[in-house]
């Protein structure tokens, strides 16, 4: 059997995979298995931030590698505390705990909500609202938490304690803190597999206004909008929200599964010994890789994702084919006149990997795409969305 007729003997039928094998690559270009060369404009749904085989990532990884490659959470490890100490005092929270993954970091959140919500409110506090369209992972819980109803169908009886409102409604989320008892409120910034739908940021504010004076929690899911993607380190900053939980995992290690859960003063302690673990949560080398990812995005390099996203937003914006384009810095979203699967279908034939996001093309290229591959794969989508 080859490759594919492998991966259909024995891998789950879970992935309706693209009909192409990566098998290597550097930067933001990938290689198949006949040496075709492609821009990748996915980087791994966002995870590879640095691109592949980044010379100071792949460093930061097989320096630690030689050293530790695992220990678990009874003992002390020196690059799980680095990176812990970094998050906070680039954000300014106060406590993290280490996962997995997006699914395990938002877990963890909800524990925190609802403990929180138990001790200061009352014990029947629990429920925990998030907005229509959302998606905040794949376990029953998380995807419980998913305002998406078509996720739920398959695996009922969902999980309860989760109210769901529409973006931009308001009023209704002022309605159900007036009916409901409401441990937290869980947003996206902007919702990646919704759509790359961005949040109004009145509206984000507001979500914010009325969750703290009911004394509920604020609760951002940052695991695709985080770590850069949107150009600035998470994009409630560039909301200007004060959240009391954040949670991130995908870009943060730079192609190694890692997950956070961030917490502000007014959570930290809200979790105690025995609460919560994770086996491989803060694992050295994942823990490695992040901090050298971390390190090098300060606002320079930040103000460059920017720069970029404005410059790709300007190329699409009427360009034929194309009817809206949505998103920050480097997470954007086109809405194309052809069906997105088709242009995404089309790009990689010329030697472009995209993905989609609903009815879009989603672009999350690598945060330091060179500006020329950039360029070059801009007018290629092109092309796709007009043809």
């Amino acid at each position: 059997m080859n490759l594919k007729e492998r991966d259909q003997a024995y891998i789950a039928h879970t992935y309706q995979r693209f009909p192409v094998e990566i098998v290597s690559g550097k930067g933001s270009l990938v290689f198949d298995e006949n040496g075709k060369r492609y821009i990748d404009l996915g980087s791994g749904i966002a995870v590879t931030s640095f691109g592949i085989a980044d010379d100071v990532w792949v460093k930061a990884v097989t320096d630690q590698l030689s050293k530790l490659q695992h220990a678990s959470n009874l003992y002390y490890t020196e690059p799980c505390i680095d990176l812990a100490e970094l998050l906070c005092k680039k954000t300014g929270m106060k406590k993290v705990f280490f996962s997995n993954s997006g699914a395990e970091a938002n877990e963890c959140a909800i524990k925190i909500a609802r403990e929180y919500a138990c001790r200061n409110l009352g014990e029947d506090y629990y429920k925990i609202v998030t907005l229509s369209g959302s998606f905040h992972g794949r376990t029953i819980t998380t995807l419980s938490a998913t305002g998406q109803e078509h996720y739920h169908e398959k695996f009922r009886p969902m999980t309860p304690g989760f109210l769901h409102v529409e973006p931009g409604d308001t009023q209704g989320l002022a309605s159900l803190f007036e009916t409901e008892k409401i441990a937290a409120v869980l947003i996206e910034c902007i919702q990646g597999e919704g759509g790359v739908i961005e949040l109004d940021p009145a509206f984000a504010k507001a979500v914010q206004e009325i969750a703290h004076s009911h004394g509920a929690l604020l609760m951002v899911d940052e695991v695709q909008t985080g770590n850069g993607r949107t150009g600035t380190l998470y994009a409630y900053e560039g909301y200007g929200l004060s959240p009391d939980v954040v949670s991130t995992a995908k870009g943060l290690a730079g192609g190694l599964p890692l997950g956070a859960t961030m917490m502000n003063e007014a959570t930290e302690n809200v979790l105690g010994y025995g609460d919560h673990g994770s086996t491989f949560g803060g694992n050295p080398i994942a823990a490695a890789g992040a901090v050298s990812i971390l390190r090098r995005l300060d606002e320079d390099f930040l103000a460059q994702v920017r720069k970029k996203g404005a410059w790709l937003k300007e190329t699409f914006l009427g360009a034929k084919g194309i009817e809206a384009v949505s998103g920050r810095g480097l997470m954007i979203g086109l809405k194309t006149e052809k069906p997105a699967s088709e242009v995404v279908s089309q790009c990689m034939e010329k030697g472009v990997l995209c993905l989609t996001a609903k009815e879009k093309v989603r672009l999350l290229p690598a945060l330091n795409i060179p500006e020329e591959l950039l360029a070059e794969a801009a007018e290629i989508i092109k092309e796709a969305a007009a043809g």
